[in-house]
C-alpha cells in the first residue's frame, strides 16, 4: 500500500467522466416544476404524504442526490428535484407490469433510470412512490457530495452516461491510494483494508470529494484473463469501502479495469510485476468547484 499526491497517468484514458460542468440554474423547488410564490417550504418531508394533492409523474434519470431529494433529468434535458421521505416506497422490477422487489431510498444511485409519483408540499414534490427496471440498477453510475456545489456537480458527472467517455483533466487528483495484490489473486490483506479506510476518511473531509477506482495486472497471464483480473480486484476493494468503510455509493465513480495497461514499473522483473498488481483508489474534484466550501 502506499498514497501518492498525485494520480497515474492511466487517469487520461478513464472512462464515464464528463468534459464539461454545468450548474443546476435554478433553486430545487423550481427545478422542472412550477411553484407557486411563496409557497417553498424547508425541513424534512412529512412521512405520511396521504393528505398531500396530488403531483406530476416524473421520468427520467436520477442526475444528482443528496440525503433528502434526487433530481430527474427526462429526455428533454429538463430537470426536476423530488424530495424523498420516509414515506416514499422505492420498487424495482423485471418489466413495465412485473411484480416489484422493494428497495429503499438509499439505494437510488445517479444514472438510474426512474419514474416518481409524487405529492405537492408547499411549493416542492415529494416522491410517494418511486419505480425502476431492475436490470437498470445494474449499470446506474453511483456519485455524489454533499455541498450545493457538489449537487450541480453530480449533474455534469452523471450526464457522461449518455457518451460513456469523457475528460479527466476537468478533475483535479488529490491523493491516490496504491493496493498491491498476489500473482492471479483479489483478496485485500488486512493492512490495506485499514488503509482503504484512512483513505476515504480522507477523502471524506475534502469537500465535493469523489472517489475513482481503477483495477490493474501484470503481464502474467492472457490479456483476456488478466482484464477479468483487474476488474474483480477493482470490485473487491469498492466493496470493502462501502460496506467496511462507510464510503457511500452514490459518491463512486463506477470502477474500471485496466487489465496490463499503464503499469507503474518493469514488468520483466518480479518487483515490477508486484508494483503493478494494483488497485488505485483515486480521490478526485472537480476543477469547477475545487477550494468551494
Amino acid at each position: 500500500m502506499n498514497i501518492k499526491s498525485k494520480g497515474p497517468k492511466a487517469l487520461c484514458v478513464i472512462a464515464l467522466l464528463t468534459a464539461p460542468s454545468w450548474a443546476l440554474a435554478q433553486q430545487d423547488a423550481q427545478s422542472g416544476y412550477e411553484q407557486e410564490a411563496g409557497t417553498v417550504v424547508t425541513g424534512t418531508p412529512p412521512a405520511d404524504l396521504s393528505e398531500l394533492p396530488a403531483g406530476p409523474e416524473v421520468t427520467g434519470f436520477i442526475s444528482a442526490r443528496n440525503a433528502e431529494k434526487i433530481q430527474v433529468t427526462n429526455v428533454a434535458g429538463s430537470d426536476t428535484v423530488v424530495y424523498l421521505s420516509e414515506g416514499t416506497t422505492v420498487k424495482a422490477s423485471s418489466g413495465l407490469f412485473g411484480s416489484g422487489k422493494k428497495f429503499t431510498t438509499s439505494q437510488l444511485s445517479n444514472g438510474l433510470p426512474v419514474t416518481a409519483k409524487t405529492v405537492q408540499w408547499g411549493g416542492s414534490l415529494v416522491a410517494t412512490q418511486i419505480r425502476f427496471k431492475n436490470n437498470d440498477m445494474k449499470t446506474a453510475t453511483m456519485i455524489r457530495t454533499g455541498t450545493a456545489q457538489g449537487f450541480a456537480e453530480q449533474t455534469a458527472a452523471t450526464a457522461a452516461l449518455r457518451g460513456r467517455f469523457g475528460d479527466i483533466d476537468n478533475y483535479n487528483v488529490k491523493g491516490t491510494t496504491n493496493v498491491n495484490f498476489d500473482t492471479g489473486k483479489w483478496n485485500i490483506s488486512e493492512t490495506d483494508k485499514a488503509e482503504l479506510c484512512n483513505a476515504a476518511s480522507q477523502a471524506q473531509g475534502m469537500n465535493n470529494a469523489l472517489l475513482l477506482v481503477v483495477g490493474y495486472a501484470d503481464s502474467t497471464g492472457s490479456e483476456d484473463f488478466n482484464q477479468v483480473l483487474s476488474e474483480k480486484r477493482a470490485s473487491k476493494v469498492v466493496n470493502h469501502l462501502q460496506q467496511a468503510c462507510g464510503w457511500k455509493p452514490y459518491r463512486m465513480l463506477t470502477p474500471t479495469g485496466m487489465a496490463e495497461a499503464d503499469p507503474l514499473a518493469d514488468n520483466e522483473t518480479p518487483e515490477g510485476r508486484a508494483q503493478n498488481r494494483r488497485v488505485a483508489v483515486n480521490i478526485l474534484v472537480s476543477k469547477a468547484v475545487d477550494g468551494l466550501n
